[in-house]
């Protein structure tokens, strides 16, 4: 493996021009593909097959034509001014002729008049009126949305208090360009700091942007054929960014390091992407297992979204081991430091802060006192981890809105005038074309259902025009995310049998708060075997590249003790409200069903990613004859600073999102800001030297016969350094040498 990167390294620092025309042809060519493809449609593919919930919506979808279960839908609050009621004659009919406008608009399916629906409060202070379009909210047109808010300006006029909650008007979380932006201008605080070089600061910044934008141009291009969107891609701009800087830092502190100890620039370039370029490639092998994995889980949209990064991941590698190379050998001298650039100073690595590192000092550290650091960052992370246990996954709606947005006023209206259950009614859906009267089987299905403990009130069934389905909605008395809720919808699901028999017919449970139920379970249950493939896949790459059995291992706990730490804060902050004022969470509550699973598919890869760039150069000085103890110093005063370096901007990348005013954004780039904080930090630069420490020559133990029986790889370059030992010694010369020019 390293002795073939590096030739690809030489000859990528040699045909130096051809290489960068060649990724400028394919970023010109997926960038025309994807302005010439047609804009992405909806695929129709389930959220979540198999759910009850998801069932429901395409059993509504198929008995009830013209009306969408995902339809988009506005529930327009009226509030009257103080001291007055919603059925005064002025007010009454400023509502009459909200909903009369808007029912009008074409693409609106009903508008129902919340006087005729009995949607007004006891105290006639509150009403609603809902309003159900045919299309998605995607697809909803601006004159729709146009004559909504007209109607709701005029009602305004009149003296009404008015607000818009659902989702034709739902305000969209910003977009990620300013995240992006805030974590690129971090990144290069960061790299100038580490290089003390604007071209060595610049040039990972460069390849990662041209990485993204090749993979982001193709998700585009294939948009409209495989069902990708934006949306799909976000997941891969963002780790695309991170692991494309990463990858490139590496590849460049190498070069440089390889630099200072005499060598040429084209050798220096080969070395590189020999030692470091074999760390890339299996470090974005974990990445995209991680990702790819994430097809374990069962929802579509999961899947590509981690196809999609995964492809962004492995551009990023190509980039890393291609493009960086043929830039270093348009500008051989540029990177370097102005130290270094300076005659006579090429050489004697501890004359410029090599040998005597921060990291070598903190390596020695560790090593006088193993136990004292391994006991002490284990507690600390599982105490950080405790929280974890107290998890509650669910669907944040409306209520984690901030105040300022109608869609949260609309909701407190709601709760205020109606009760919490208002904002968060139960959908139920019945087969009835085996009764002999589906009129009367689902009045007496409705009737049962309200008669359930919790439910406040129940809707009349609304039979289809082929009268094979009933559709109705029962109202809980607690919020959509509460317990009791849950317990209601279990409890109907539980009574479903009894019901099935007396009025021969079958219902399903939907709605947002169901569907939220379903998912929330759903994804519990698939955490476990995701976790497993992931795991078990990559225990077996890292057994090949480093040939230990222990490493591997220790590699997997560390891991597990960074994700659940990070878990553990991200209940905390977002569920129980520690310090959430800091960052600016209005509503705390349950954490988004899907963070769990985003969480530990992308730290595992992250974390692997540190891992290998660390462990690969202690191994590299073990396998060269250095004693274990001093394995570890080498292995830090080479990569501890660039590690560092990488897991702050991984950590900048990932804070710009937590500025985002959307709780689920928020939360997810505080969770993987946090985990990479504990994994790089805590885990791979205390734990590891720690338990390596410990270990000693028992660290890279490997049976016998699991040593010829796995491929060898060469990840520490081995078969590299013999070979040019041996032309060295033969005189030999296996390369040629470029004279070094100006920067």
């Amino acid at each position: 493996m390293a002795a073939f990167l590096y030739r690809m390294g030489r000859t990528a620092f040699r045909r130096r021009w051809l290489v960068t025309l060649l990724w400028v042809v394919i970023l010109g060519c997926v960038g025309l593909g994807a302005a010439k493809a047609p804009a992405a449609g909806d695929d129709g593919t389930s959220f979540m097959p198999g759910i009850e919930a998801q069932r429901a919506f395409d059993l509504i979808g198929e008995r009830f034509p013209g009306s969408d279960a995902n339809g988009a839908n506005a529930r327009v609050v009226f509030i009257a001014p103080d001291g007055e009621k919603v059925t005064a004659e002025e007010n009454r009919a400023a509502i009459d002729e909200l909903v009369s406008t808007v029912a009008d608009d074409a693409q609106v399916d009903s508008a129902v008049d919340p006087f005729k629906a009995h949607a007004v409060s006891e105290d006639a202070s509150t009403a609603y009126a809902t309003v159900d379009y045919e299309v998605k909210a995607d697809d909803l047109s601006d004159a729709s949305k146009d004559s909504l808010e007209k109607a709701v300006d005029q009602a305004r006029e009149a003296g009404l208090t008015v607000e818009v909650g659902g989702t034709a008007l739902a305000s969209q979380p910003a977009a990620g360009g300013s995240a992006e932006a805030i974590g690129i201008a971090l990144a290069a605080v960061v790299l100038l700091i580490t290089f003390g070089s604007l071209a060595a600061a610049g040039l990972p910044l460069l390849t990662a942007v041209i990485g993204v934008g090749v993979s982001m141009c193709a998700i585009l291009a294939l948009g409209s054929a495989l069902g990708l969107s934006m949306t799909t891609g976000t997941l891969a701009s963002m780790l695309g960014l991170a692991v494309g800087i990463d990858y490139a830092l590496f590849v460049v502190s190498r070069y440089r390091e390889e630099r200072t100890h005499g060598h040429d620039p084209r050798e220096a370039a080969g070395l590189a992407v020999g030692a470091a370029g074999s760390a890339v490639v299996f470090a974005g092998l974990t990445v995209i297992i991680a990702l790819a994995g994430l097809a374990v889980v069962g929802v579509p949209m999961l899947t590509k979204m981690g196809v999609c990064a995964a492809g962004a991941v492995a551009v990023g590698v190509l980039v890393a081991l291609t493009l960086v190379p043929a830039l270093l050998g348009m500008w051989p001298n540029a990177v370097l430091s102005r130290k270094v650039r300076k005659p006579g100073k090429r050489g004697g690595g501890r004359r410029f802060g090599i040998a005597g590192s921060g990291g070598t000092r903190w390596a020695r550290f560790v090593l006088r006192r193993p136990v004292a650091v391994l006991l002490l960052g284990v507690a600390g992370l599982g105490a950080l981890a405790l929280p974890a246990a107290q998890l509650e996954m669910g669907m944040p709606g409306d209520e984690a809105k901030p105040a300022s947005t109608t869609e949260r006023r609309a909701y407190d209206a709601l709760a205020a005038g109606f009760g919490a259950g208002f904002n968060g009614p139960l959908t139920i859906v019945a087969d009835v074309k085996g009764a002999a009267d589906p009129r009367a089987a689902a009045a007496t299905m409705a009737e049962r259902i309200k008669d359930t403990e919790g439910v406040v009130s129940v809707t009349s069934p609304r039979l289809n025009e082929a009268g094979d389905a009933a559709l109705f909605s029962a109202v809980p008395a607690a919020g959509p995310n509460e317990e009791a809720t849950k317990g209601i919808v279990r409890t109907i699901r539980a009574e479903r049998p009894g019901l099935e028999a007396e009025t021969g017919t079958t219902f399903e449970v939907t709605g947002s708060t169901a569907m939220n139920i379903d998912v929330a379970q759903a994804l519990q249950e698939a955490l476990v075997p995701y976790l497993s493939v992931i795991v078990l896949l990559s225990l077996l790459l890292l057994l090949i590249v480093f040939r230990s059995v222990l490493v591997p291992v220790k590699a997997a706990l560390g891991f597990l003790l960074s994700v659940l730490a990070s878990l553990g804060a991200v209940v905390a902050v977002f569920q129980w409200g520690w310090g959430a004022g800091l960052l600016g969470v209005e509503q705390t509550g349950p954490i988004m069903s899907l963070m769990p699973i985003f969480l530990v598919g992308i730290v595992f890869g992250l974390a692997m990613d540190y891992e290998v760039f660390l462990v690969a150069r202690i191994r590299e000085a073990y396998v060269h004859g250095e004693r274990p103890g001093q394995a570890v110093v080498s292995g830090f005063r080479h990569s501890a600073r660039v590690v560092v370096a990488a897991a702050v901007i991984m950590m900048a990348v990932f804070s710009g999102f937590i500025a985002s005013g959307e709780s689920m954004i928020k939360t997810i780039g505080f969770g993987l800001a946090v985990a990479v904080l504990f994994d790089a930090f805590v885990v791979r630069m205390a734990l590891v030297p720690a338990v390596l420490a410990l270990l000693g020559d028992k660290a890279w133990w490997l049976p016998r016969w699991l040593d010829k029986a796995l491929p060898r790889v060469d990840v520490e370059g081995s078969a590299l350094t013999s070979q040019r030992e041996a032309s060295a010694a033969t005189g030999v010369e296996t390369h040629t040498r470029e004279p070094a020019r100006a920067a």
